[in-house]
Order: C-alpha cells, then structure tokens, then sequence
C-alpha cells in the first residue's frame, strides 16, 4: 500500500500541478537533523477538498498553512493527506506552506541507498552531501513526490554554521550572514526540475569557474566546488568538461540548463546526477574510482561522463513513472557512447559498448511495474545501451539515426515527462518502422533474441544459410548483419519468426561471420 501511495495518481494527487517550490531549511550539523519549510504553489486542474503530499514518516510535519489558516491533515504511511479550507476550483491557483522538521535517513550505501551523507573532509571540517533517487525526495522534505509533476521552477534556501557553504541547484542568488553565527544561502532553480534533483552540499568548498562557448558563440557558466585541498587535482581533472560538452552538444544539442550553467560538487559519495550541481566523488581518478570500467582500457573520468550525459537524459527528458527509469539510464549509458566516438572514433566507440555485454545478466525486465514505485532491472544501463546501438543497425542510415537522437532531447521530448509508448511512438514515426515489438522483446521481456542458424553445404563453395529469430514476441522483425571474407563490408538481411534462406559462396565456412557487435542477441546454431 505504502508503494502505491507513492508511486500511483490518485485523484488527491491528479487534482493539482505543482508549479513552485520554495524550500528553507535550517541544518543542525550537531544533532544531524533539520527544521524548516517548504511552500508549494500549485495549479488547480479538478476541484478538489483534499490533495497528497509526500514525507516520510520519520519527519515531522508541525503545521501546514494556507491563506494565513491552519489545514488539517492526516498521515498514512509516507503519504500525507490535507484538507483544504474549501473546495479548490479547477483553474485557479492555490499555495500552502508546510512546516516541519527531523532527521532525515542516514544513506547506508550512497547514491544506491540515499539519504544524508553526514561525514568530515580530509582537514576534519564537517561535509553533508544528500542522494535520494529511488528512495525518493520525501524522505527529507515535504512535495509532491511524483516523478511526473516537476515544479517550472524553484527555490532552495539552507541555512548553515558559519564557515561552511551550501551549494544547491541552479544559480546562487545570495549569501545572509545572522546574528545567530548562521550563514544562509539562496539558490534559484529556473527550469523543472526532478524532485530527486534537489540536492544539499554542504562543507567548506573551494569555488572555480571558467566558461564553455557554444557553435553559436554563446558562453555557458562553469563552476566547480571541491575540497580546498583538492583543488590542483580538480584544475587537471575537471579538463575534460569542455571537450564532453562539445561531444554532448554535436550529437545532443547545446546543454539543455543553459541559465542555470553547469556545475560539478565535490561529494562525499561516488556521483548522481543532481541538475545544475553534479555531484562528483571520483575522487579524481580515471574510470569508474579508479577502475577501467571502459574494459577497454579507456582512461576519463567515468562520473564526469555518465552524471554529466544525465542533464539531458533524467533531467531534461524525464520519465513519469519510476518504472521507465530506463530512458534516464539507458539514453545516458549510451551517450558514454556517443562521447568515445566523438573523443576516439567510430570503432573504438563499438568495441566500447560490446565490452558492456558482460555485465548483463538478462533476468528480469528493463521495464518497471507502473503505479507501485518500482523501477526495472539493473540491465537498463549496459542492456538499455546495447538495445539503443542494435537499434541504430535497425535504422541503418546514420544521418537518420543521430538527427533521430538529437530531435528527441533536443526539440520534442525537452524538459518533458515521457513513458514507454512515447518513446516507441517516436521512434516509429521517425524511423518510419513498426519498432513496436523490438522495444517490447528487449525492454519488456527479461530474454534477448536469439538468431538461430544453420549453414548446409549444397556443392563446391555453394552454401544454404538458413536463420529465424526466437523470440517472446511472435510479432518480431528485425535485420542483422553479415560479412564474408574477401565481400563486401556486411549484408543487411531482415529474420522473423519463420525460417528463411538464402544461398551464399563461401571458400570456407569460418569466412562467414553473424555481425553480433552490430546488434545485441544470442547466437543458437541448429540442424535446421
């Protein structure tokens, strides 16, 4: 029931349209908790009585106030249910204030098990970082915590001991110095944002900045908060930025937060992706905390690449559900992609996203169970990317495929909420093709396809080679590739479900190659 709360549309939740969010929250670094307020400002699109909020059940709501009144409300679970001082007509605007305060979760293991980082720096001085994805932002403060409703904008105020900063999302608006040995810090979030994004980071941050110039001159705001001690290490690390966002704006369009700027926090966990505040704990070492997890032997900086392609892919195009977290992490996963072939070339790019393939496990689904909070598999990472490069071979036209790639963030899909069906339908509109049933076998069935084949020798060098595909979907077709030594580069041949045949000349039957590295699928020969 708890999940369903959080993650179905009730009509308490239908009713409204978040469209601002003001959070101020005071830290108490001693106790590890917090007190504060967040405003919500909302739209109403049905009447309604009474409308969810969100907050866990660890956190204490002291009062929600709209209109200068005070709201009744009940709690059940993480869900919070307020009634309104009468009914709330469809059209107009509507705007309450919940206080509260707490100690929000400690993470176990961040980002996958978020929560509150509470933690000291190298020199000893206090360091908070939040990571919520998943688990979700309720768990320390008060929204509507639907991955569907993103604020148009937002404001984040955090109040700190003096000698630490705060750095938030988006761009600081102010620094307050009180009387109080307090020093509070304003942020402004001018675009929808993720509730997961909202981040806190907070400790005695070194600032750099620099710029990046866009194809058409325009100049976007860099800036990096680390670690004072670190900041040599980040003045070489932090390099490689400008050459991502050149990749990144050649295949995806000009960074999409461009108000905002681009900003990488140094964090005391490995990395999320935070709008506007990337949060980084590479720790500034190459591949993933120092580990080739290229498999390649690719040396950059692995959080830098992935967070950093999450502005596009999660921040900007966002799903509604949490069961289609696929399109956040595997358009991003293969953006890692995009980015070696922009920085290594072509063939370098395709070794890259086949050294992937062993890190799939192909035992449940990329796909999610909708309504209940559950995202899919882990598989929609590496999986989700080899999916994306099969279906590149499918399109078979690279001019297509990559203004298909750039159209989606770019244009169509930026800073909306999608699902599924959207993504299939544009593609198919697109392409041009029925996709409908690729995207259900790799995405909805936890199997991949497998090409079955048989080679018969019929006379001298003449060879019947007869394949089919095996698959969840009876529906399914789709094209794979072959070479043969001494021909030509590869043949397009399209398999369905029913055998088919072709006869082929071959020296020897090892000069037949099935091109599995330009599509993701097992190979299964039979004596067909």
């Amino acid at each position: 029931m708890a999940d369903t709360l959080r993650g179905s549309l009730r009509p308490e939740r239908t009713c409204y349209d978040v469209t601002f969010y003001e959070l101020n929250v005071r830290l108490d670094t001693e106790q590890q908790s917090l007190s504060g307020s967040n405003k919500i400002v909302f739209k109403v699109l049905h009447d309604f009585k009474t409308l969810q909020i969100d907050l866990y059940a660890n956190m204490n709501i002291d009062s929600i106030i709209s209109g200068g009144q005070k709201l009744n409300f009940k709690r059940e679970f993480n869900a919070v249910f307020v009634d309104m001082p009468g009914t709330m007509t469809a059209g107009k605007m509507g705007e309450m204030k919940v206080y509260y305060h707490g100690k929000p979760i400690i993470a176990k293991r961040p980002p996958w098990d978020g929560g509150f980082t509470w933690t000291k720096d190298n020199n000893g001085v206090f360091w908070l970082g939040v990571s919520c994805e998943g688990m979700g932002a309720s768990l320390w403060w008060p929204n509507k915590d639907y991955l569907g409703d993103e604020p148009d904008s937002m404001r984040i105020i955090c109040t700190v001991p003096n000698g630490l900063k705060c750095v938030s999302n988006g761009n600081e608006e102010k620094e307050v110095a009180n009387a109080d040995k307090t020093t509070t810090f304003y942020w402004k979030v001018s675009y929808p944002i993720n509730n997961y994004n909202v981040t806190l980071n907070v400790g005695e941050y070194e600032h750099m900045s620099d710029i990046y110039v866009a194809n058409d001159g325009d100049t976007l705001a860099l800036d990096y908060y680390v670690m004072p001690y670190n900041l040599t290490k980040a003045k070489e690390q932090f390099k490689q930025v400008k050459p991502m966002l050149k990749c990144y704006e050649k295949y995806l369009g000009k960074y999409p937060f461009w108000n905002d700027g681009y900003a990488l926090v140094e964090t005391p966990y490995l990395g999320m992706e935070h709008q506007g505040a990337i949060a980084y704990g590479n720790k500034y070492k190459t591949g993933y905390d120092g580990h080739d997890y290229s498999r390649i032997g690719l040396t950059f900086d692995y959080i830098i690449i992935h967070e950093s392609a999450h502005e596009w892919w999660g921040n900007s195009v966002s799903c509604f559900d949490l069961a289609d977290m696929w399109i956040h992490e595997s358009f991003g996963t293969y953006t890692e992609s995009m980015y070696v072939d922009c920085m290594y070339g072509p063939d370098t790019a395709l070794k890259y996203i086949n050294a992937k393939k062993s890190s799939i496990g192909n035992r449940n689904t990329v796909v999610g169970k909708y309504g209940v909070n559950e995202e899919g598999d882990g598989d929609m990472y590496s999986k989700g990317s080899l999916f994306l490069n099969t279906l590149r071979f499918v399109v078979n036209d690279d001019p297509k495929w990559w203004s298909i790639i750039k159209g989606m963030c770019d244009t169509t899909f930026k800073f909306k909420n999608i699902g599924y069906d959207d993504v299939v339908n544009y593609f198919n509109q697109k392409t041009g093709m029925n996709l409908s049933p690729v995207f259900d076998q790799y995405l909805r069935h936890a199997a991949i396809p497998v090409l079955q084949y048989n080679l018969k020798k019929e006379k001298a060098h003449t060879y019947t080679f007869s394949y089919r595909w095996q698959t969840d979907n009876q529906l399914f077709s789709m094209p794979f590739f072959i070479s043969i030594s001494g021909g030509p580069e590869k043949q397009h041949i399209t398999a369905t479900e029913n055998w088919q045949q072709m006869t082929i000349t071959l020296k020897n039957p090892a000069d037949l190659k099935i091109r599995d590295d330009l599509g993701y699928f097992d190979l299964a020969k039979t004596s067909h």
